[in-house]
């Protein structure tokens, strides 16, 4: 890729061309939207084209002030549509990582706005004022964490930033979460592009109805993406050829051109020395240790100023990063080498607003061509054509030590861009010897552009929150529901903290629900499925996987108290996650009292995904027992969410109620996805209590987290089923399993044994699997793929199901799912290499008039 090649710069053609010849894809819409979209290509099962703004600085290198002035003029509309009173009283909230910089853009052009942006790293000290999933993406776990939690409490505007405004569901699902905490009167969405279809059009307005506020859309451009027929087998065709040729998604060190890219010859020693004002201060610094080509910058950057808006961006910070950016630009410029005329400043995934505005500055006071980017977690494939988007990829190992663990990192045209420089900007918390190491950043930066420069910014980590923020404690909680009065378990087996919403009807057709979550439209904790009644067939399965499976059952339950005995504590508190995790943690309860005697407290407690644990629940146990002895229980583990979210929560409550000593590490039954420590085996095996919903969990629903009916000193709520009482199997289960107790104790003991000696540390194993089947099939939604067969069971009994994939040889532990699949028309296919038994599938982009596994036959 030549000088007069470089993506998004061909005169005369389009960086979407390619594509479009050889899919017969068509973009169509406003005149400025082939200038600011170009089309690219990734492996994708479902949909082969992908969109690439020219104009966001993420992809594709732009001028600084391009970028930037996208941003802010968009800004000075939605200043223009609210007024000067509404304006100055509006609060601008962006999306991570893409659109961090366009946000803030936006409020720079509003003026007097504090800025937010959801963020995907996790800070500690920090507490989460929200968080939401995004549909579809390849990393999906937003949080929002401002360090003065009244930001997004006011009633003026709030005004939501994205890159590309498609199906609304991210923007939906956010204002939903945020108008049940702060309700407000008003809504603005921005966005580049508007690419809603025709069937997403009314979307908004609707959505506006419901919650009773008004929602404004404001974009640069809109237009729509007509796909022909057979688009999706030609562009997978086309995405094996050229992988085949070697220009696919490539390894640890591919750049991956379909022709062979300008490699620049190696830097000669000394010329990318510190030069100019810059040099006394950094001739202790030179270069990096191993790396003498990269030059390191120190920025001086202003002491308290925060390097974005992970945490919040004020008027005031404004005030101050605005005087500073001439003297930083100034130091960048001077360590720039004599005679550079093609300049790129490159940002880092979320921190993309100050390396924009520092490129701006040097575009602005020096003569060199300024270009700006930022890495990315995004996967393309890259094709060395004018008439496409994605030139030439760097691949580099991830740096700044991320929450869901290491994985691929990506700069894009970068390499053959034809580059005298580039300035790389990281924060401190990305500033690891990964970033340094052999085939980390700076060495591929370093292969392609002969100078390459480090500016650090200290990542701002908010101070200890204030009294005023902190939360008020309720001065009495209600003591815990028991049976018989709630549940069908004896009222010395398991205390609930929930409250009792058996009178409410919470029930929706499985369907319905399935297409309100999808759509946004509703949370699934905010409704129930209808209980599913077993056909006789269903509980003959049911009775046989009891009998075949019960001394297995009560090894795992013998072998995982003993390890709880053993090394979490002699008297532990069990803490049953509601409602899977209550029969595994009344069994635990009855081995403890079975081997040692042991009268143990056994309490119930709701933890809903996306939302959190009951604060509630965890301030009642805090004030009866010592934190350090609760022990959380569940099921089984599938993909580890649960996982997450509860050391996420706990995390949090520390932070807001100053209470410690809870352990974020679940003790489960079988962990066949390997995301914890305390486990009694990690088979991936028929546990039949997932087989049924309340009927064999005391008649209890699953939990419920609505703002009508759950106020800030309420439990969560669940119902109690008493009139299934004829069907219930509960204590029968409990029974059968601690019946062969005497059978397998020494059994257990010998188990014990390995399990305390053995590496039990957590791979997260099933998580990858669960990311490459997301992304295998289509689904880029790892919400939408539900691992084990517990999980997949859920899938059957309360969501509308796509496929099951299913371990070839799985036998018995898969014939209750089989008949539920053929009852339902779903087809079960065989995978090989599958780390689970089985695997369910949630149908993808569900409507009700798509229930099949094929998305057009109506479900049986």
């Amino acid at each position: 890729m030549g000088e007069g090649a470089r993506a998004g710069e061909h005169a005369g053609i389009w960086s979407g061309s390619w594509v479009a010849e050889r899919l017969g894809v068509e973009l169509t819409g406003d005149d400025a939207l082939t200038g600011m979209l170009g089309l690219a290509l990734r492996r994708n099962p479902k949909r082969a084209h992908l969109l690439v703004s020219n104009v966001l600085g993420k992809h594709v290198p732009q001028s600084p002030s391009v970028v930037h002035g996208h941003g802010v003029a968009l800004g000075r509309r939605v200043r223009d549509l609210l007024g000067a009173e509404e304006a100055g009283r509006a609060v601008v909230l962006g999306y991570a990582e893409t659109a961090t910089g366009l946000g803030h853009s936006v409020a720079d052009g509003l003026g007097s706005a504090p800025y937010l942006h959801s963020t995907r790293r996790p800070v500690a000290g920090v507490a989460r004022a929200g968080g939401f999933e995004e549909s579809h993406s390849h990393a999906t776990s937003h949080l929002l964490l401002p360090e003065d939690p009244a930001l997004l409490a006011g009633d003026g505007p709030l005004v939501l930033v994205d890159d590309e405004f498609s199906t609304g569901n991210t923007v939906l699902n956010t204002v939903r979460d945020l108008h049940e905490r702060y309700p407000r009167p008003w809504y603005v969405v921005v966005a580049l592009v508007d690419m809603r279809s025709a069937a997403d059009v009314g979307r908004l307005e609707a959505f506006a109805r419901e919650i009773g506020a008004r929602v404004d859309l404001v974009t640069a451009a809109s237009g729509t993406v007509r796909l022909p027929a057979g688009v999706l087998e030609k562009g997978q065709a086309l995405v094996a050829r050229h992988e085949a040729e070697g220009a696919g998604t490539g390894g640890p060190s591919s750049e991956t051109p379909s022709r062979p890219v300008a490699r620049f010859p190696a830097p000669l020693e000394g010329v990318a020395g510190p030069v100019g004002r810059e040099a006394d201060a950094r001739a202790a610094r030179p270069g990096v240790p191993g790396h003498p080509h990269t030059t390191l910058v120190d920025l001086r950057w202003p002491s308290g100023l925060p390097d974005g808006g992970r945490h919040g961006f004020t008027p005031r910070h404004r005030a101050r990063l605005e005087s500073a950016l001439p003297g930083m630009a100034a130091r960048i410029a001077d360590a720039l080498p004599a005679g550079a005329r093609r300049v790129l400043v490159l940002g880092f995934e979320e921190l993309m607003y100050a390396p924009l505005r520092l490129a701006c500055e040097l575009e602005r006071t020096t003569g060199a061509e300024v270009r700006y980017s930022t890495t990315t977690r995004s996967p393309v494939l890259a094709v060395d054509d004018p008439g496409y988007a994605i030139r030439t990829r760097l691949v580099f190992p991830a740096h700044d030590d991320p929450a869901d663990g290491p994985g691929e990192r990506y700069a894009y045209n970068v390499a053959g861009g034809g580059f005298d420089a580039v300035v790389a900007v990281v924060d401190s918390a990305a500033d690891t010897p990964a970033l340094h190491a052999p085939g980390g950043l700076t060495d591929r930066l370093a292969e392609h552009v002969p100078h390459v420069l480090l500016a650090v910014v200290p990542s701002y980590v908010p101070g200890p929150p204030g009294s005023p923020h902190a939360s008020e404690r309720p001065p009495m909680l209600p003591e815990p529901l028991r049976g018989p009065a709630f549940s069908s378990y004896a009222p010395d087996e398991v205390g609930w903290l929930l409250q009792d919403l058996s009178e409410v009807t919470l029930e929706a057709p499985t369907e319905e629900r399935e297409e309100a979550i999808q759509r946004g439209g509703a949370h699934y904790a905010e409704s129930l499925p209808v209980e599913y009644q077993p056909s006789e067939q269903y509980q003959e399965l049911f009775h046989a996987a009891l009998e075949a499976s019960a001394a297995r059952l009560a090894r795992a339950v013998g072998a995982v108290t003993e390890v709880v005995l053993t090394e979490r504590s002699p008297r532990p508190v069990l803490v049953s996650l509601a409602r899977a995790g209550t029969p595994v943690g009344i069994l635990m309860r009855r081995w403890a009292q079975y081997r040692h005697g042991l009268d143990l407290p056994h309490y119930a407690v709701s933890i809903v995904r996306g939302r959190g644990i009951d604060a509630n629940a965890l301030r009642r146990l805090a004030a009866d027992h010592d934190p350090a002895d609760v022990v959380f229980v569940d099921g089984w583990t599938g993909k580890g969410a649960i996982t997450r979210e509860l050391a996420a929560a706990l995390h949090d409550f520390a932070v807001s109620d100053g209470i410690t000593g809870f352990d974020p590490e679940i003790a489960v039954l079988a962990d066949p996805g390997s995301c914890v420590r305390t486990y009694g085996t990690r088979d991936d095996f028929l546990i039949p209590s997932a087989c049924l919903n309340s009927t064999v969990s005391g008649l209890i629903s699953r939990t419920v987290l609505r703002a009508d009916l759950v106020g800030p000193r309420d439990y969560h709520g669940a119902k109690f089923y008493r009139e299934l009482a004829g069907a219930d199997l509960s204590v029968a289960f409990l029974d059968a399993v601690s019946a062969r107790f005497p059978d397998v104790a020494d059994t257990v003991d010998a188990q014990v044994k390995e399990l305390l000696t053995a590496d039990r540390t957590p791979t997260w194993e099933g998580w990858a699997a669960v990311e490459r089947i997301s992304e295998e099939y289509g689904i880029h939604d790892v919400n939408l793929v539900k691992p084990g067969v517990g999980e997949t069971t859920r899938v059957m009994l309360r969501r509308v199901p796509w496929k099951v994939l299913a371990r070839p040889g799985a036998g018995a532990d898969l014939d209750h799912v089989r008949l539920l699949a053929e009852q339902r028309g779903v087809p079960v296919e065989e995978v090989d290499g599958l780390p689970y038994t089985c695997v369910g599938l949630i149908h993808p982009k569900y409507t009700r008039g798509a229930t099949g596994a094929d998305g057009r036959a109506v479900t049986r």
